[in-house]
């Protein structure tokens, strides 16, 4: 006992220790100017590449200023709600299809589009013995741990893990992107039995089916699930499949990738990242956020009570103390989130279908208070439109789907993005990406042990 008060004590002193020791004053950032976060002054990404994949137009400079816009996310050029458009008015699930886009550069045409959504379908199934090995035997709380330690326990059932030419990568990328829902699906199930303890089912997937309809099949007992349930979950894989080559997960890649490392490791710390509650883990927290506003508002369709929460929200004074109304706002979107809009418009028709349309307009009112409520209190006016995670969780948490899966989820559609920006870093990258530091510690001389 009193060994282990000793351990806290000493634990306690170097938490401290190491707190204070890496402490930079902000000044510090002024006086040499850094970008912090790869940022500009005006919040805008420092410049660090090119791409060709994905494309997010937020708003305009015009003579050093920020001016808002209306926002447009492309792939490989093409408008998202062309794309969306383009499936959805065909009658078909489109994620396979926008894997090929962002993968390729181009649409494919029938028989590729066949041929292709055949090969995804054959590759899905894991190794032999790899479902009791790697994920039964060694569960985790939380499924993206599980998801990372999967990615990477498939490089030792590779016969060619570390051969980074263009080939032999893209098979590794179509297998990942073919397994990725199995992964997230057997690993929350293994999660569920040993922490949670509820039944353990493991469903083989179905060939026959979508990659949206497989997952729906593979989280639920009876493996049921309705057309739009699949079709909406279809779009949601669309519209998180790519964002740019600067946001966090997708920028890890880039960099992990630049060393010349194997896929299963660079796509395992882009896992890492996306894990994050300020990048995939966001949804969460605005489910969260809203479950804490239904318990404490009385009137969901009173804007005053409504208001008033929001202003508590920023004060600080409820939900998690953070000062934040999740999911408004983004780093790049300023009048509008193009995803968030496509979104909507499901996540509304879904809402009249699951008798859950009071919730959906409370979530739209919280989109058109927080604005103006946010002005009031920090004194500041910021463009503040919903972004795609005010929606998606509602969204995820209307289909059912438990919210461990939310971010896994979000990793099943972006494992597209990922591998296409990896291709993109091996093809035209060529140099390990090593942004410098600068070193503001006082020189000083070491001081023997006896003397300390």
């Amino acid at each position: 006992m009193e060994r282990t008060t000793e351990l806290k004590d000493f634990q306690k002193k170097l938490a401290l220790m190491a707190e204070e020791n890496n402490k930079i004053p902000p000044y510090l950032h002024l006086k040499y100017n850094t970008k912090r976060g790869l940022r500009d002054a005006n919040g805008a990404g420092v410049l660090v590449g090119l791409t060709e994949i994905g494309d997010v137009h937020g708003f305009i400079i015009d003579e050093g200023e920020k001016i808002p816009d209306h926002g447009r996310l492309l792939y490989r050029g093409i408008n998202i709600e062309d794309i969306v458009k383009g499936f959805t008015g065909e009658g078909r699930f489109g994620f396979e299809e926008t894997c090929y886009l962002l993968m390729f550069g181009d649409l494919p045409d029938q028989d590729d589009w066949n041929f292709f959504c055949d090969y995804l379908k054959e590759l899905r199934e894991l190794p032999d013995g790899f479902t009791e090995d790697m994920i039964l035997k060694a569960p985790s709380h939380n499924v993206m741990n599980k998801l990372a330690r999967g990615v990477l326990a498939l490089y030792s059932y590779d016969d060619n893990p570390d051969d980074i030419s263009v080939g032999n990568v893209l098979r590794q990328s179509i297998q990942l992107i073919a397994r990725m829902p199995v992964l997230a699906a057997y690993g929350y199930q293994a999660k569920s039995h040993y922490y949670d303890n509820k039944s353990l089912y493991l469903h083989m997937p179905d060939p026959k089916l979508s990659t949206a309809e497989n997952f729906l099949s593979m989280i639920r007992k009876d493996r049921k699930y309705t057309a739009i349930e699949a079709e909406l979950l279809d779009l949601a894989l669309v519209l998180h499949a790519e964002h740019g080559g600067g946001n966090n997960s997708a920028f890890t890649t880039h960099v992990v990738t630049s060393s010349d490392t194997d896929t299963y490791s660079a796509i395992a710390a882009a896992i890492g990242s996306l894990k994050g509650p300020k990048h995939g883990g966001a949804n969460i927290k605005v489910c969260e956020m809203m479950e804490d506003m239904k318990a404490n508002v009385g009137d969901w369709k009173d804007d005053e009570e409504v208001g008033a929460y929001l202003t508590k929200l920023l004060n600080r004074e409820a939900y998690d103390g953070a000062g934040l109304i999740y999911g408004l706002g983004h780093a790049v979107y300023t009048l509008s989130d193009p995803r968030a809009v496509l979104l909507k418009e499901k996540a509304r028709t879904l809402a009249q279908k699951s008798d859950r349309l009071d919730e959906f307009k409370l979530y739209e009112k919280v989109a058109e208070l927080g604005p103006q409520v946010f002005a009031n209190v920090k004194k500041v006016q910021n463009t503040l439109a919903p972004n795609v995670d005010f929606f998606s969780g509602f969204v995820y948490s209307s289909l059912n789907i438990p919210t461990d899966l939310y971010t896994p989820l979000f990793a099943m559609s972006r494992i597209a993005g990922w591998s296409a920006h990896r291709i993109e870093e091996i093809v035209s990258g060529g140099k390990i990406i090593r942004p410098a530091y600068r070193s503001v510690v006082k020189h000083r001389g070491y001081t023997p042990l006896t003397e300390r």
